[in-house]
């Protein structure tokens, strides 16, 4: 049904902390796989990724890796980034019933310093994006990057929140 991307460079503890929350995702089949693609880490992070069974990629081509992808759909997440409690079920809920894109709702638990929030756009995939193959794959061949997938895309919110990638940079 779902396939999971991440992209990362040195942050095993940030992929360990979003692989264990999608843990519960597989465990009630929405997760079919996870895609790890990594530019050159030094740390464990490919040894987090084999551990949890995931598809690790040092060098890929990102069309290749999107036809490959398992699940019909795909969400695009940050090391670090968790869902919260109702992810599984909205998500199942809304990829049945939806053609279009969507991303979290930002944890109102976990907000930015003030200062952090004022003047800074945030990065394109820190709410995540969940999006379906076809058109993952599409903009994949137009030679977009993943971080633009979600440029000029109408996405709906999903009400299940998502603690952003940042906390878990704070809190090393």
């Amino acid at each position: 049904m779902l396939t999971v991307v991440l992209e990362c460079q040195d942050q095993e503890p940030e992929l360990a902390q979003t692989l264990s929350a999608l843990v519960a995702g597989a465990v009630e089949g929405l997760v079919s796989d996870v895609v790890v693609l990594d530019h050159g880490s030094r740390d464990g992070t490919s040894g987090v990724a084999d551990a949890a069974g995931c598809r690790f990629h040092s060098q890929w081509d990102i069309t290749d890796i999107l036809r490959s992808a398992r699940g019909e759909w795909l969400l695009f997440v940050e090391p670090g980034a968790r869902p919260q409690a109702g992810w599984i079920d909205e998500i199942t809920e809304y990829i049945s019933l939806n053609k279009g894109p969507a991303r979290f709702t930002a944890s109102r638990g976990y907000k930015r310093p003030f200062l952090q929030r004022v003047g800074r756009s945030r990065p394109p995939l820190e709410l995540g994006l969940l999006l379906p193959k076809k058109q993952a794959i599409a903009a994949a061949r137009s030679g977009m990057h993943l971080s633009e997938f979600a440029k000029g895309q109408k996405l709906r919110q999903l009400s299940s929140e998502l603690i952003r990638s940042w906390v878990a940079r704070a809190a090393r």
